[in-house]
């Protein structure tokens, strides 16, 4: 029996119906709209597109969206400075500055200058410190869409064995810590792999929640998970197919033909993890706005 499959698009979908319910109510009891800053650096036409995404669910929901464009060769100091501008400006409640940089931009640097409480990535040291001692802090948005289609899928954490395949800091680490902490889609055992890891099929086996960030196609295979296991797949990967119309098609880091007919619940790609990481960046730019509205 093949697995049932967690629709990312009808989880973000209403995670968005319930957000454009809560600015609606923000506007009318507070007078604040939230305010949603994006710098795009260059003209990566990646990055374009999914700035463009962005800005459209934001007006979709009825956030204010800020558009900063900088060319590829604007100096850092261009960059930090229209930061620290938008870092001091009242009606922007979350600023996010669209990744890879040029090379000539230290991303760091222009990561830790986004204020911590304007950070709607998550991506801030303090955020990431703040999530890993569990206080109350922006969750990074695809390991927390990971969470939300856990636990909207009827995913039990509680108790589970987690085990996560990838170990960087946007994925692997967050969703690893996430699905550890004392929370509501937490309180999992948690075994955390990667390129290094020994037997791989030996520890994704007893995973009754597999989440695969490698980064690589058929990094698990059937053979490789429990049966009636929960399989969130987050790679986004090109293989050449003829038979597409752009001589490709999107695969994840997981077989899916093969996974499917092992596990209990599965990640198609695309459709699946995918959706929800604007969703949640715009969850937390409400979050945000919200606090701001409390004089908080």
């Amino acid at each position: 029996m093949s697995a049932r499959i967690i629709d990312g698009k009808q989880v973000s979908s209403d995670i968005r119906a319930e957000l454009k319910s809560e600015v609606a109510a923000l506007k009318e009891q507070s007078g604040v709209t939230p305010g949603l800053a994006v710098i795009l650096v260059g003209d990566d036409p990646a990055s374009k597109s999914y700035v463009t995404a962005k800005e459209k669910a934001c007006a979709d929901i009825g956030i204010y969206s800020d558009d900063n464009r900088l060319p590829a060769d604007c100096p850092e100091s261009e960059l930090l400075a229209l930061i620290d501008k938008l870092n001091n400006d009242p009606k922007i409640d979350g600023i996010l500055v669209q990744l890879p940089l040029p090379k000539h931009i230290d991303e760091h640097k222009v990561l830790v200058a986004i204020h911590s409480g304007k950070d709607v990535d998550g991506f801030h040291p303090m955020n990431v410190g703040m999530m890993l001692i569990g206080e109350p802090c922006f969750l990074p948005c695809t390991p927390h869409g990971i969470i939300q289609l856990l636990l909207r899928s009827g995913v039990k954490t509680d108790g589970a064995h987690a085990v996560v395949v990838g170990r960087s800091n946007i994925v692997g680490k967050p969703v690893a810590n996430m699905l550890a902490r004392k929370a509501e889609g937490g309180n999992a055992t948690v075994t955390l792999c990667h390129t290094r890891t020994q037997n791989l099929a030996e520890y994704t086996r007893q995973a009754d929640i597999l989440v695969v960030a490698s980064g690589h196609p058929k990094t698990v295979t059937g053979d490789m998970v429990k049966p009636g296991a929960a399989v969130i797949d987050v790679g986004v990967n090109r293989v050449p197919d003829p038979t597409a119309a752009k001589g490709y098609r999107l695969v994840g880091d997981v077989d899916f033909e093969s996974a499917k007919e092992v596990a209990g619940l599965i990640t198609p790609v695309p459709g699946g993890v995918g959706p929800m990481t604007i969703t949640m960046l715009l969850y937390n730019t409400v979050q945000s706005a919200k606090r701001r509205a409390a004089g908080k």
